[in-house]
């Protein structure tokens, strides 16, 4: 897997966390289940099949204890569940999955099934996932319905902290960005007080001249007359720009909900500095939580007495250098979902073809961005 830095190119100005990636913020974890079969024309219910889940646990005793967590809608056009409950009580309290746009339910089902069954403690009683989605039908038969609770299962089981798997993976398996193949892609910032900042993206939004790597117009140099659309001319009209992005922003940083809902606004400025509007027909999604006061917030299902906890918090002085590290996590998240992404052809003969590698190092060398 190739990811953006391998290419000796930078974006951003803070540092990032040992492996750039939202697993640098501890006790975070992510899996996926990638499910690729079949080639040829779509035959619902056959294929080809180009989808999958992903997961991100937010800490490893979430469902009895919850983290804090808010959420912002950049535009509306898509599907990120039970934020209402994270927007009234501010805590997250289960896994976020993110999977395609007609699997929400199933994989929603299949997180609350694993919340509630197998537990001997009152935290068994209901369950409000997050589940999240982008729309993967240009190359997935995604009408066939192939995410089974059991992919979910899987994702969960292959959760862990480390290197998180980017591109053609899990939920961003069939996704496509800038009319390129996009997918899963993940980076992190630290702060100068020495947080962590990480954001994981499933990319799957924006239109090729719109693209923007580090301020160089590398869509405009790299048309669609050079590397093909997935669309052709006559969709790109109505189809090109129209997908959806998921950021899902984790810190170690001692944040309440109202701040966590002001970071998590901030992912919409990585996405712009990387060509994203939020244009009218996309799902611009995000949800943003924080694994300190981890120990204090026991979940409402779990009987505790009702006095007052102490919680730790940063003081707003210090909440800017999180935004920007929100806003540099999520832009370098969206370009590692571009490099690692390979080309991927799916139904009816249909290619999303990957960003070139070389072509962008020479682009970003011509503009002064690029390796010496």
């Amino acid at each position: 897997m190739t990811r953006y830095r391998d290419l000796g190119l930078t974006v951003g100005a803070m540092p990032t966390g040992p492996l750039n990636a939202i697993t640098d913020v501890d006790g975070v974890t992510v899996g996926t289940t990638t499910i690729v079969d079949g080639d040829g024309p779509l035959e619902i219910g056959v294929g080809p099949v180009r989808t999958g889940v992903t997961v991100v646990v937010p800490h490893d005793g979430i469902g009895r204890t919850t983290l804090f967590a808010g959420c912002h809608r950049l535009n509306g056009n898509g599907e990120l569940t039970g934020l209402e409950w994270v927007r009234e009580s501010g805590q997250l309290s289960t896994p976020i999955a993110i999977t395609n746009t007609h699997s929400v339910g199933v994989v929603r089902d299949a997180l609350v099934a694993h919340d509630v069954h197998g537990r001997d403690d009152a935290t068994a009683f209901w369950s409000l996932p997050v589940v999240g989605e982008t729309y993967d039908g240009a190359l997935n038969d995604i009408n066939g319905m192939h995410v089974r609770p059991d992919h979910v299962e899987q994702a969960l089981r292959a959760a862990i902290g480390g290197p998180v798997p980017e591109g053609n993976v899990g939920g961003g398996t069939g996704m496509i960005c800038h009319e390129f193949k996009g997918g899963t892609g993940t980076a992190s910032r630290r702060t100068p007080e020495r947080h962590t900042v990480g954001a994981l993206v499933q990319a799957n939004h924006g239109r090729r001249e719109r693209l923007t790597v580090d301020g160089v117009p590398v869509g405009r140099e790299l048309p669609t007359t050079a590397i093909p659309s997935a669309w052709d001319e006559e969709e790109r009209v109505s189809l090109a720009g129209s997908g959806s992005i998921i950021v899902v922003v984790a810190t170690d940083a001692p944040l309440l909900p109202h701040q966590l809902e002001r970071v998590a606004q901030r992912a919409g400025l990585g996405i712009a500095r990387a060509g994203g509007g939020g244009e009218h027909s996309s799902g611009d999604l995000f949800i943003a939580f924080s694994t300190a006061n981890h120990d204090r917030n026991q979940s409402y299902k779990v009987e505790q007495p009702a006095t007052p906890v102490q919680v730790q918090m940063l003081p707003d002085a210090g909440i800017s250098e999180l935004f920007w590290a929100t806003i540099e996590a999520t832009e370098e998240a969206i370009l590692n979902a571009l490099v690692a992404a390979e080309t991927s052809t799916g139904r009816d003969g249909i290619t999303a073809h990957a960003l070139p590698h070389e072509a962008l190092v020479e682009i970003m060398r011509r503009y002064g961005r690029g390796p010496a």
